[in-house]
């Protein structure tokens, strides 16, 4: 793993927590390349907290609302342009963490899967158990097989019925690595250390 895409299948799944503990675990820089809202303590600034000596190059663009990165930009009178978006030049492996889910609108025109497309990178989904999750997952799933988009990890994050797990992962392909990451109430240095240590001694 060189350079990796976090999203999600919503909004408030873990994402961060998630991207923290593999940017721990790879030794990665770390880019959100669109903060939208919580600019006094954003993405960006949690993984530094939570992890060691991590590189973390500057967004793309940092919006003041907190919502739809589309209305976010809106609300400045600013357009988000798929142009704008060249990975950071960096010799060390890269943590990318996108905002929400694949469908989220950058504009009235682009959504959040057609910059992953655009950087054309490797995708780890983050899963979280919740009523639907079984139908955003395979959604999800689905967009990024129509677009051909490699699937190089999913991760279970938190606690997870067996019976929702396996339906799941009856629907990827053999190819996908399937990481767990416990529960982390209040993420730390510490605590984001220990579940990366946990997924050393899984082999990932």
């Amino acid at each position: 793993m060189n350079q990796l895409f976090i999203t999600g299948i919503g909004t408030e799944v873990g994402k961060t927590v998630c991207s923290a503990v593999l940017t721990q675990y790879f030794k990665a820089d770390y880019w959100k390349p669109v903060q939208s809202g919580d600019l006094d303590y954003t993405d960006s600034h949690k993984i530094e907290s939570w992890t060691g000596n991590t590189v973390c190059h500057p967004e793309i663009y940092r919006l003041q609302l907190a919502a739809s990165p589309h209305q976010s930009a809106r609300e400045e009178n600013i357009e988000i342009s798929l142009d704008q978006f060249q990975l950071p030049k960096t010799d060390n492996k890269l943590i990318v963490e996108g905002a929400g889910g694949l469908m989220v609108p950058l504009s009235d025109e682009i959504f959040m899967i057609d910059l992953i497309e655009r950087l054309n990178l490797p995708v780890a989904l983050v899963v979280r158990n919740y009523l639907g999750c079984i139908n955003h997952s395979l959604l999800s799933i689905m967009a990024l097989k129509q677009r051909k988009l490699k699937l190089e990890y999913l991760i279970f994050n938190g606690n997870f019925p067996p019976d929702t797990e396996r339906v799941i992962c009856n629907f990827i392909k053999r190819e996908t690595r399937i990481i767990h990451i416990p529960e982390i109430d209040q993420p730390t240095k510490v605590s984001i250390k220990t579940a990366a240590e946990q997924l050393t001694k899984t082999n990932l």
